[in-house]
C-alpha cells in the first residue's frame, strides 16, 4: 500500500511538472522539448532527487510515446502522397542522408566507438524534428510559403526511410549475424511494401472497417491496433515504431482525422513521458566530457542542413530568399533523434552515445527556431555587403529582382504535401 502511494505521488509529480514545463515554454514560443530533457537530467542517475518505484511504469509510458508519435507521423499522410514524394523528391532526400548522416558517421569513428555506434549515431544527426520544425512554420507565418512545400518533403522522405533504417539498427545493436540482419531488413521491407500496397488498394475498406461515429470505440480501436501491431512487429525484430507507422498510412480519410484529434492528448503526455525517460538514464556528470563534440558536431551539421534545403528549394525553383528560410527551418533535431540513440543506450553499446545525443539535441533544439528566424536576414545582409564592396557594376543580380514577386506569391501549390 505504501509503495503504491509513493507511486502516485511520483508520477503525479512527474506529469504536473511536465505540464507546468510545457506552459513555460508556449508563453515564449519555444519547443519544451529541452526542458523535459533536463527535468529527466534532474531526477535520474547522478540527478538532483532520483526517482524510485515510479520508474518502471516511466519506461513503459516512454515505450508507448515512441509508438504514438510514430502512428500519428503516419496519419499524417496518405500511401498515395507518399509514393507522390517518393518519385518527385528522392533526389532531395539522398542529398540530406549524404550531407548529414555523414558527419555524425564521422564524429563516432574519430572517437572510436566503432561502426555500430556509427550508423547510429549517423542517424541522431540525419533526421530533423517534424515536430518542432512544423510548430516553427506555424509561429512564423510561413506554413503558405513557395519554400514549405519543399521542406515537409524532405520531412516525408526522412520519415519513411525510418521504415529502413529502425530494423537495420535494431538488427545491429542487437548483435544479429549478417544473415540475421538481412532476414530482418528483408521482412522489413517486404512488410513496409506490403502495407504500402494494400493501403493504396484497400485503403477505404481498411478505414471503413476501424470507422465509428462513437469517438470512444474509435479511440479504442484504433490504439488497439496499433499497439497490437507494434507487439508484432517487435517480435518479428523489426521495429515497433515502424509498426506504428505502418498503421497510420494505412488509414486515411474520415477516420485518420478522428484519430488524429482523440490521440493527440496522448500523443503529447507519453512522448513528453518519453523524453523525460531518456533524461533519467543519462547521468548529468557524463554530459561535460561530450559538450565540444556535441558542440562541433552541432555546428557542422547545422551548416549541412542548411545547404540541404537551400539546394532542395534551388532545385524546385524557389528565390533566394525562399532557399535560404528552407535550409534554416530544416536544423532542428528533437524527438526521432533521440528515439535513435534511445535504441542505443538500451543495448548498451557505448555509454557515451546518449549524453552526446541529448547534448547535441539539446543544443540544436534551442538553435533551430533561430536559424529558421534568422538565416535569410543575415544571408541578405552579408550579401549586401558583399556586392557593396564589389560595387554598383557587379552588383545587379537577376535572381535577386524576383525574390520580391516570389516571397509575395504565399499561396501553396495544389501539389504541396499536408502540414506536417
Amino acid at each position: 500500500m505504501h509503495s503504491s502511494a509513493v507511486f502516485l505521488i511520483e508520477f503525479g509529480a512527474i506529469i504536473l511538472g511536465l505540464g507546468l514545463l510545457g506552459r513555460f515554454a508556449g508563453r515564449f514560443q519555444f519547443s519544451p522539448i529541452p526542458l523535459y530533457l533536463l527535468a529527466g537530467l534532474a531526477f535520474g542517475e547522478g540527478g538532483l532527487l532520483p526517482l524510485g518505484t515510479s520508474e518502471e511504469f516511466v519506461a513503459i509510458g516512454a515505450e508507448i510515446g515512441v509508438i504514438l508519435l510514430l502512428l500519428m507521423l503516419g496519419l499524417e499522410y496518405t500511401a498515395t502522397d507518399l509514393v507522390s514524394n517518393l518519385k518527385t523528391q528522392y533526389p532531395a532526400g539522398l542529398v540530406d542522408a549524404a550531407l548529414n548522416a555523414l558527419p555524425g558517421a564521422a564524429m563516432a569513428l574519430l572517437l572510436g566507438w566503432g561502426p555500430v555506434a556509427a550508423v547510429v549515431l549517423a542517424g541522431v544527426t540525419w533526421i530533423s524534428s517534424s515536430g518542432v520544425i512544423a510548430k516553427v512554420l506555424g509561429d512564423l507565418g510561413r506554413l503558405g510559403n513557395r519554400e514549405t512545400p519543399v521542406i515537409l518533403s524532405i520531412l516525408v522522405l526522412e520519415d519513411l526511410s525510418m521504415a529502413v533504417y529502425l530494423p537495420i539498427i535494431t538488427a545491429l545493436l542487437a548483435g544479429a549475424g549478417l544473415a540475421a540482419g538481412s532476414a530482418t531488413l528483408a521482412i522489413a521491407l517486404g512488410v513496409a511494401g506490403l502495407v504500402l500496397v494494400v493501403a493504396v488498394r484497400y485503403g477505404r475498406h481498411i478505414s471503413r472497417f476501424v470507422s465509428s461515429d462513437d469517438p470512444e470505440k474509435l479511440l479504442l480501436v484504433v490504439l488497439g491496433l496499433t499497439l497490437l501491431v507494434a507487439g508484432v512487429a517487435q517480435q518479428l525484430q523489426v521495429s515497433a515504431a515502424v509498426g506504428a507507422f505502418l498503421v497510420g498510412i494505412a488509414l486515411s480519410g474520415e477516420v485518420a482525422e478522428g484519430a488524429h484529434g482523440l490521440l493527440s492528448p496522448l500523443r503529447d503526455l507519453f512522448a513528453a513521458v518519453f523524453f523525460v525517460f531518456f533524461g533519467l538514464h543519462t547521468d548529468p556528470a557524463s554530459i561535460p566530457p561530450v559538450l565540444l563534440p556535441a558542440l562541433a558536431l552541432a555546428v557542422v551539421t547545422a551548416g549541412t542542413k542548411i545547404a540541404t534545403g537551400y539546394w532542395a528549394a534551388k532545385r524546385a525553383g524557389i528565390s533566394a530568399k525562399g532557399r535560404w528560410r528552407a535550409g534554416g527551418t530544416l536544423v532542428a533535431r528533437g524527438e526521432f533523434s533521440i528515439v535513435i540513440a534511445g535504441l542505443a543506450v538500451t543495448s548498451g553499446i557505448e555509454p557515451r552515445l546518449g549524453p552526446l545525443a541529448t547534448a547535441y539535441v539539446l543544443i540544436l533544439v534551442i538553435v533551430g527556431p533561430l536559424t529558421a528566424r534568422y538565416t535569410e536576414p543575415v544571408a541578405a545582409l552579408l550579401g549586401g555587403r558583399g556586392r557593396r564592396t564589389a560595387g554598383p557594376s557587379e552588383s545587379s543580380d537577376p535572381e535577386s529582382e524576383s525574390d520580391v514577386a516570389q516571397d509575395r506569391d504565399l499561396v501553396p501549390s495544389p501539389d504541396a504535401p499536408a502540414e506536417k
